[in-house]
């Protein structure tokens, strides 16, 4: 039986906060979303290091520094206005927009 997948109301390219974890705090981007897993990659946090193998000649081997996959619950959206929020929807006619949850202003 196929597990369901997770719908997101985060989406790449967004602003988030880390509200959990060793690096709690920080905000960067969001560079990749693995919704089957519930995952978000964000950009500058989470980093580990991992063996690298030389695979041409100017490519360079070794131990490399890279963002690793956070569960989708420990990060929060950044409004410009009033920091980490959670998301919620606005209708107007046919069209949704996603608004920050404190002020109400368009995401």
């Amino acid at each position: 039986m196929a597990e369901a997948v997770h719908k997101f109301k985060l989406k790449k390219e967004d602003t988030v906060q880390i509200i959990a974890g060793k690096d709690k705090g920080k905000r960067g981007r969001i560079l990749k979303i693995l919704r089957d897993k519930d995952r978000v990659v964000v950009e500058g946090a989470n980093l580990v290091k991992k063996a690298k193998k030389r695979r041409k000649q100017q490519d360079r081997g070794g131990i490399v520094e890279i963002e690793a996959a956070l569960h989708s619950s420990n990060v929060m959206i950044v409004c410009k206005k009033c920091g980490p929020t959670r998301i919620g929807y606005k209708l107007e006619g046919s069209d949704k927009t996603r608004v920050c949850k404190k002020c109400g202003e368009a995401l």
